[in-house]
């Protein structure tokens, strides 16, 4: 799918997220991402193949007292 000079991740790879945006829609929350891989703005994904990435937000830093 990715037709770039250097070819992005894929979407089994763990870095898949770099892969360039092909079509981001923030105003319904989500990217298409060049390797197929549909990135929802709360960190979930859809891979091409079905397979479901839960959420994986950082955690909060503690706040100080």
């Amino acid at each position: 799918m990715c037709e770039h000079p250097t070819p992005c991740p894929s979407a089994n790879s763990p870095d898949r997220e770099a892969a360039k945006p092909v079509a981001p829609h923030p105003e319904q929350g989500w990217t298409l991402l060049c390797n197929g891989v549909l990135l929802f703005e709360d960190t979930g994904e859809l891979l091409p193949d079905g397979s479901i990435i839960a959420p994986h937000r950082g955690l909060t830093p503690a706040v100080a007292a």
